[in-house]
């Protein structure tokens, strides 16, 4: 079925078992029971020509929380795409306690570019929000995004990834001092949590100030899709849904082992102290001890070497792919982990002998 406004709708549950209330855009509105596909302007080409997002709104057939997935505020990270269009348009709905608001490119002059920033203002509109529909051209598109699709929700879930050049393991940031967002970053099972309020302007900060609780979720390398972290990150959806009844047949998931790194000294970026080419010693998500080697940097001769070593034992969260560096380049990403969590990192990786990271 088409609206007049161009949306497409199709009903995916009995209307007679309709509870819940209709999700109410500034275009239209998706009624109990319906799932709509729609464009959204967020602002206008040159020539006037409309700029859309799309957006997917699935609204269940029973009352519940209103949550929102988004990816691609940056327009070249291309992971949390596929886990927003998997969440809208393969899962079955039909008992869905709640509304899902799928939001899977936000930056569309980014993405339609490849690059990271809105190409045509120079702008990076995960510095943008909430926007203001007076103000600059990335923060007029923050302003609609925000008001009619991230304040109207209860909750909400931001995929990122690593920048280029870099990539980083599945992991969720998070201001763990707000007691309703510590409760989602803990639903979403990630085995690391970086607790921070985040800088201004970001979604995750914005919206959660805003009353709407909300994680920034990591995974991998910008330009490409990888499945084995989209699939995590899919499972992360689903225990967040568990955890607030949006899935009474779903349960939450307890990921083996977690961190929450608080405090800075907890932490470090290993960084290049001379130029070169380098020899990443491990993955991203592998354990590391203190002392332990993890990556050489050398002159395209090989008659020079730099060793870098672990300043205390941890998880590489995000390494370098890109293996050329100037002075001062991030190397790797590294967060420290107590005595217990060590323990339990190397009983999950004794039962599971094969794995030889956490993503």
């Amino acid at each position: 079925m088409i609206n007049g406004d161009g949306t497409a709708v199709e009903r995916f549950a009995d209307p007679a078992e309709e509870s819940g209330d209709p999700f109410i855009y500034p275009d239209g509105r998706v009624e109990p029971g319906e799932r709509a596909y729609l464009y959204h302007e967020v602002s206008q080409t040159y020539l006037g020509d409309p700029v859309n997002i799309p957006v997917t709104v699935i609204n269940g057939p029973s009352a519940g929380p209103t949550v929102f997935l988004s990816a691609a505020a940056h327009g070249d990270e291309l992971n949390g795409i596929a886990v927003v269009r998997e969440v809208a348009h393969d899962w079955d709905h039909s008992n869905l306690n709640g509304t899902l608001v799928c939001l899977p490119v936000l930056n569309v002059p980014g993405f339609l570019a490849q690059q990271r920033y809105l190409p045509i203002y120079d702008r990076d509109l995960n510095r943008s929000f909430p926007g203001s529909h007076t103000g600059s051209g990335g923060r007029r598109i923050a302003a609609r995004i925000f008001d009619h699709f991230i304040e109207p929700c209860d909750l909400g879930l931001d995929f990122h990834t690593s920048t280029r050049g870099r990539t980083n393991m599945l992991h969720a940031r998070a201001d763990m001092t707000d007691e309703d967002v510590a409760r989602l970053a803990r639903a979403f099972s990630t085995n690391v949590i970086l607790d921070s309020e985040g800088p201004g302007g970001t979604l995750r900060r914005e919206a959660s100030e805003a009353g709407v609780p909300t994680i920034t979720v990591e995974m991998g390398e910008a330009h490409r899709f990888q499945r084995p972290l989209i699939n995590r990150a899919l499972n992360g959806v689903v225990s967040v849904l568990a955890e607030y009844g949006l899935s009474a047949e779903s349960t939450v998931h307890w990921p083996g082992w977690r961190t929450v790194i608080s405090e800075e000294s907890e932490k470090t970026w290993l960084r290049a102290d001379v130029g070169g080419i380098v020899d990443m010693e491990h993955e991203r998500g592998a354990l590391v001890y203190e002392g332990d080697r993890v990556c050489t940097i050398s002159n395209p001769f090989k008659t020079s070497a730099e060793t870098v070593k672990a300043p205390f034992t941890g998880i590489l969260v995000g390494v370098l792919e890109n293996p050329v560096v100037y002075p001062g380049n991030p190397l790797c990403h590294l967060v420290e982990l107590d005595a217990d969590t060590l323990r339990a990192v190397e009983r999950q990786q004794q039962y599971d002998p094969n794995r030889e990271s956490f993503l």
